[in-house]
């Protein structure tokens, strides 16, 4: 029978809670092993999302996933990126990112692939050769080109391909070009540039001072914090050294001091990037690349190894703050999930890591100052900026963006994504002294500041994935600042004011916020547990405005409450049932609360059925739930097992994801039980795939899975033993996963945890 109900879009807490470990420097700082736990707990969250195969993944029964280090960033949140492989193939565009906060919630995940892969041969028609020869014609003049390695291609329809990467030069200088060639017809489905061109100010920077190295009676221009971050003559890329700590001349043409300047604008960024930020350098592990003077060109640019500086038209090396932290920048775009950005995004993305670390480091003139021009002081070509960030047209770039602009020369579409982050940081009609800016749409835009506009537009690259696009980094960054600012909407509608200020049209993967101004605790459900059995029970809570702290009052002798994560933990020490409130507050004074009894007993108390509102009788209590799932669902054709109540996850036909869930203390020494009783009924047809999916899980653990394979009539007992949660508390989960077509409906009812 094929059931079908209205899709509910509610703010569940799974996509808005957060209990946030520190985010300012106010605050304690989280230990090692804090850190540590969030990161572990990021990592189980994303693994088990991913072993369940969400739809939203387009996985084929062929992909295998490649997880990658966790990004942590401010406010707790934890990236945790994958690449995928198809049937042992590397996959280019099969990248996705699985956003969790610091209790391991899973907040969002951002997919580079759009479709399933399925190929009807991994054997080349085109021979590696040809490809390698395809790929050489891409550049007019070519020093080396890599040995072909045979993927799948998956931005856009997926193919069996040859990639190879061309190294030499074309009309604007040195270039490192990754080229994907079609295995069947030869033809190039993609190109991508490495070499990141930018042009920047002036060689002047100050007031100087500078982290050097000193080694025996050595100095020498190396940052003695940053891995491979040094300022190097080009002529033989050596570091610039010498017997004291005095560098350079003053004269702009003079490579030291040249250097002086780069050096310093780098250490300059990199304080932004641990201040504002949180990031570990700029490649994100507390390192960088050699940044070089001496670039006989009238240009700068990073090349995925270094970064090499040029002159202007008078001979002057252009290290300021602007250029060499554009420079970086790219390197940091290299170094965030998906590589580089595309699709004439990725001078912008650049030009927003020179402009904010001139509005980090606020010089006043005749210095560098944050004015939101690019290059200005350096006066290349004798023109005056290159780029104009509040008027992009003032030199000849689109203020607005349309379908031409992602197909035009890089540094001219960085216009539209320039104005955008103007009127995000500043706004249209600023009262900081930065200048008025005219809007696409002709809307007053207020700003949110540099740092907090910085902060989201970063937490965007985190999400970022390959296949970039200015239509993406509109749904990024207002994932972003949703996930920021949970139970605030302001951030969020400021971001998405800006992007239709400068007509970047709103996409339908962009996410909505609605804030309650109020705070929501998650209650746990009454609990059970013994004298001598350890306890650790992590609570949740959404809305307001996070970092959350956290207290408890009744809580039974020999536990506590963490006031940064709201995780109980201990030993009960004496018998009885307490009645325990539990109160998170938020950063602005609000506040929610939870009450539950927590009964001690002095033995195991292995006897008994352990599950409150096992049967759902007292309706949506104690349990956990998505909104709609627990209810009398008798009159939409979903029956109960007994009584009037059950849970109905699922049962849209549209991709949708379902929870439900309930703690329980089992007592050390304990057999436990769990029983329920499971109806699937299911409009898919097939007998071979699993589309839509119910994961039974403990914690970390999976405990069951079923599919719309395993749709029956009626109810079916199920029985598992979970015994091994014995002397610890059983979390148990009910996640329901529906594709995009189909419905599938899993119904439970009359649980229940019953030791021995």
């Amino acid at each position: 029978m094929e059931l079908r109900r209205p899709l509910v879009v509610v703010a569940t807490s799974a996509m808005v809670a957060a209990l946030f470990t520190a985010t300012t420097a106010a605050q304690a700082q989280p230990s090692a092993n804090a850190v540590q736990t969030a990161d572990v707990m990021a990592v189980q969250a994303a693994s088990s999302l991913v072993a369940d195969r969400p739809a939203a993944l387009h996985a084929s029964e062929a992909d295998t996933f490649v997880q990658h280090e966790v990004i942590s960033s401010t406010n707790g949140l934890k990236y945790v990126p994958y690449d995928r492989t198809y049937k042992g193939l590397p996959v280019v565009g099969g990248d996705f990112v699985v956003v969790t906060n610091s209790t391991g919630q899973v907040l969002d995940t951002s997919v580079a692939q759009d479709t399933t892969i399925n190929l009807a041969s991994t054997t080349p028609k085109v021979a590696k050769a040809d490809a390698e020869a395809t790929a050489k014609a891409q550049l007019p003049t070519v020093d080396s080109v890599g040995a072909a390695q045979l993927v799948t291609y998956a931005l856009g329809t997926p193919a069996l391909a040859w990639q190879s990467t061309v190294v030499g030069r074309n009309a604007e200088g040195p270039s490192k070009l990754d080229v994907v060639v079609d295995a069947t017809t030869g033809k190039v489905l993609h190109t991508q540039e490495h070499v990141m061109r930018g042009t920047g100010s002036s060689a002047w920077n100050g007031p100087v001072t500078l982290n050097t190295t000193h080694v025996g009676s050595t100095y020498s221009l190396k940052d003695p914090t940053l891995t491979n971050v040094s300022c190097q003559d080009a002529a033989n890329n050596t570091t610039f050294s010498g017997t004291d700590d005095a560098w350079g001349n003053g004269t702009a043409t003079n490579r030291e001091t040249g250097c002086v300047d780069v050096l310093f604008a780098a250490q300059t960024e990199s304080k932004m990037l641990t201040q504002w930020l949180g990031r570990n350098g700029f490649d994100g592990s507390g390192g960088g690349w050699p940044m070089r003077v001496g670039l006989n060109d009238l240009n700068a640019y990073y090349d995925g190894s270094q970064v090499q500086i040029g002159h202007n038209q008078n001979n002057q090396w252009i290290g300021s703050l602007d250029v060499v932290a554009h420079e970086l920048g790219h390197g940091i775009d290299d170094h965030t999930p998906g590589g580089i950005s595309g699709s004439g995004t990725q001078e912008f993305v650049a030009d927003v890591f020179g402009a904010s670390t001139e509005s980090f480091a606020n010089e006043s003139a005749p210095y560098d100052v944050p004015d939101f021009l690019v290059g200005e002081t350096i006066n290349l070509v004798g023109s005056g900026p290159i780029r104009n960030m509040y008027n992009p047209s003032a030199l000849g770039h689109a203020n607005c963006y349309s379908s031409s602009v992602p197909g035009s020369e890089v540094h001219a579409a960085a216009g539209p994504g320039n104005h955008w982050y103007y009127l995000l940081a500043n706004g249209s009609n600023p009262t900081n002294g930065q200048p008025t800016s005219s809007t696409c749409n002709s809307s007053t835009v207020t700003g949110v500041g540099v740092e907090t506009a910085m902060k989201i537009f970063y937490n965007a690259m985190l999400i970022k994935t390959s296949g970039s696009s200015y239509l993406k980094y509109r749904t990024w960054t207002l994932t972003a600042a949703k996930n920021l600012f949970p139970g605030s909407c302001t951030e969020f509608n400021k971001v998405k004011a800006a992007w239709d200020a400068v007509s970047v049209p709103a996409q339908s993967a962009d996410p909505t916020c609605s804030a309650t101004g109020t705070v929501t605790v998650t209650s746990p459900g009454n609990q059970s547990t013994a004298v001598g059995t350890a306890v650790s029970l992590p609570l949740s809570a959404s809305g307001g405005t996070a970092p959350y702290t956290w207290s408890a009052t009744g809580l039974p002798a020999g536990l506590s409450i963490s006031s940064s994560t709201g995780t109980i933990s201990g030993t009960p020490t004496t018998a009885g049932t307490s009645s325990v409130t539990v109160t998170a507050n938020d950063s602005a004074s609000h506040s929610g609360t939870a009450s539950f009894s927590w009964t001690v007993g002095t033995t195991g108390g292995c006897s008994g059925q352990k599950l409150v509102n096992p049967g759902f009788e007292s309706g949506n209590t104690t349990w956990a739930s998505s909104s709609g799932v627990i209810g009398q669902f008798g009159s939409s054709g979903q029956p109960t097992h007994g009584g009037t109540w059950n849970a109905w996850m699922n049962g849209y036909g549209s991709t949708h994801t379902d929870t439900l869930s309930q703690s329980v203390a089992i007592p050390a020494g304990c057999h436990a039980s769990l029983t329920f009783y499971l109806h699937i009924d299911s409009a898919e047809t097939t007998t071979t795939t699993a589309y839509d999916k119910l994961t039974v899980t403990g914690g970390t653990t999976t405990l069951a899975s079923y599919s719309n394979l395993n749709k029956a009539s009626g109810y079916v007992l199920k029985t598992i033993d979970v015994s091994s949660f014995a002397g610890s508390t059983l979390a148990l989960k009910f996640s329901g996963v529906e594709d995009s077509s189909l419905q599938t409906s899993f119904v439970v009812d009359d649980g229940a945890i019953t030791l021995s």
